[in-house]
């Protein structure tokens, strides 16, 4: 049933989730062709999990939740703790944007913010099929 509805049986997980996270993404690798595109930017909000597929068309939203409810804690603490820190990234980069003045400034600031929010990308991937650790967000984050 699970894996019928895109959610790995092994961690609760589904992958639907971060393309909340890759739409951000997106607008912000649209910003230095297209300023103009950084009000499309500053209009996304972070959602949680739960709130994410409360808001969308996913089939199996339900399940979804409530799967990610009853998943492992240290799996779902890894997962939460990589989704917080690409919450924070965004959060701040969209503050640090209202703050400039300059189309640059803006600019400079989304292909930063790209580059810190991939690889977390792929490390919450990663913790959705089952890969990943806590030492590998770490290493993201120092680096």
């Amino acid at each position: 049933m699970l894996v019928a509805a895109n959610i790995n049986p092994n961690t609760g997980l589904a992958t639907d989730y971060l393309n909340h996270f890759n739409e951000a993404v997106m607008l912000l690798e649209m910003i230095p062709d297209m300023p103009e595109c950084s009000e499309d930017f500053l209009s996304w909000q972070p959602l949680s999990y739960a709130e994410h597929f409360k808001a969308s068309n996913f089939k199996a939203r339900d399940l979804a939740i409530e799967a990610y409810d009853t998943a492992d804690p240290g799996i779902r603490s890894d997962f939460d703790d990589i989704t917080d820190h690409m919450k924070a990234i965004l959060t701040a980069t969209g503050d640090a944007m209202r703050g400039a003045s300059q189309d640059a400034t803006r600019a400079k600031l989304a292909e930063s913010a790209v580059g810190w929010i991939k690889p977390l990308i792929g490390r919450a991937g990663g913790i959705i099929n089952g890969q990943g650790s806590e030492a590998d967000v770490d290493f993201i984050m120092t680096h």
